[in-house]
């Protein structure tokens, strides 16, 4: 597979790099500096003139307002938005809200597409997903204690959630919850939309990342669900399914992720090499006439453009023969991709000295919540635990 840019995106690739680099870096020390509420009346005007360019939610079908492009299409464009913090969230394919607008998609009734997606993909509201739970270990997705009973006509649902992301402003949440807990382990839980303003839901606390708060969509909140009550009508897909749907969200949930990854380690690599042939060591001398950092930019290079045909790789893989077939593709670039960010990040804080630490770049924000790819979405260990399997699996059975 040739996983040269197609020559179709290139003139959308073009346009959406110069919208970042005019538009969203310009605004990015207002974010960095935390300025939110100067910053969030003038994204708005950002996000409507995505939408005028026609450049708005490319990851969606053109019945809701996408472009309608392939995952192997959008994982190109996620890169060129990952190089600006503000990126994903103008285009409005942003985590959380990427993942419910699939799962909305695929699985949701044509209630839930008419009350819930529509707004969601028009960026009229957002959302976010509730899953891991603060006294249970997130390696484990299937062990939880959040429950959903049945009472009449509707679910009452009782659980301790923190990670849920840009819970703060959210319209609704998707939250994980046992069902039946009598039923075999990947068959126990659902997933069941709750509005936030159903009584009994409430917002803890954002959760401080590394001493970040943060605001709105850039948040981690830690929320309660006490005798939450909504319609079983609120259930997305069958019961018991909560499990599979998960899975399949994962799939194209690892290259959205991975792919802005690798558009992070591009700014980063930028900004390198930018401040190394600026910075005068002496009257004659510069950053990057020193070979320690010729060396880690010669290898920053080489990890990034190894992990970009990785996640192409899989991204095709998917499109093509579907999610299940590249389960040890998607577990390969989760480990690789987040460890070649986290290594390209360093070399970049180090480059910069002093400067790298403070927020005047991008480069300590992205190292504090960054260092959670390692984590999210399955920790490193579990993900190459599945690709040891896969390779140790023909010497077993030889």
């Amino acid at each position: 597979m040739d996983f040269r840019t197609p020559s179709h995106l290139v003139p959308i690739l073009e346009r959406i790099r110069s919208f970042v680099d005019s538009e969203l870096i310009p605004l990015e020390p207002l974010f960095l500096l935390g300025d939110f509420d100067a910053l969030w009346p003038v994204l708005e005007e950002k996000r409507a003139m995505v939408k005028a360019e026609r450049l708005w939610a490319p990851q969606l079908p053109t019945e809701f307002g996408g472009t309608g492009l392939s995952l192997l299409d959008f994982a190109f464009i996620s890169l060129e938005l990952g190089r600006s913090v503000l990126g994903h969230y103008v285009f409005n394919c942003q985590a959380p809200d990427v993942g419910n607008m699939e799962l909305l998609h695929q699985f949701g009734s044509d209630e839930q597409k008419e009350r819930y997606l529509k707004p969601l993909a028009a960026g009229e509201i957002r959302s976010c997903f509730s899953m891991t739970e603060p006294e249970f270990a997130g390696s484990n997705p299937v062990y939880m204690a959040t429950t959903a009973v049945k009472d009449g006509d509707d679910y009452v649902i009782n659980g301790h959630k923190w990670f849920s992301t840009a819970a703060e402003g959210a319209a609704f949440t998707v939250v994980m919850a046992v069902t039946d807990p009598d039923a075999s382990r990947y068959r126990r839980a659902s997933q069941i939309i709750v509005p936030l303003d159903t009584p009994g839901f409430r917002i803890v606390c954002n959760t401080p990342v590394m001493g970040d708060r943060g605001s709105g969509w850039a948040s981690h909140a830690e929320v309660m669900f006490e005798d939450c009550r909504v319609p079983q009508s609120n259930i997305i897909g069958e019961e018991g399914a909560g499990f599979a749907m998960a899975q399949e969200r994962l799939g194209p949930g690892r290259i959205h992720h991975a792919m802005r990854w690798i558009g992070i380690c591009e700014r980063a690599l930028e900004l390198t090499c930018r401040h190394a042939v600026g910075r005068r060591l002496s009257s004659n001398q510069f950053l990057a006439d020193q070979q320690t950092i010729q060396n880690w930019i010669a290898e920053s290079r080489a990890e990034i453009d190894a992990a970009r045909w990785m996640v192409l790789n899989a991204a095709w893989l998917i499109d093509t023969e579907g999610a299940y077939a590249a389960r040890v593709e998607i577990s390969t670039i989760k480990f690789f991709v987040a460890n070649v960010l986290q290594r390209v990040l360093d070399r970049a804080i180090q480059v910069h000295g002093g400067l790298g630490v403070t927020d005047y770049t991008p480069l300590a924000f992205w190292f504090r919540h960054e260092r959670a790819a390692r984590i999210y979405d399955g920790a490193d260990e579990v993900h190459k635990r599945v690709l040891a399997r896969r390779i140790l699996k023909p010497y077993r059975e030889a």
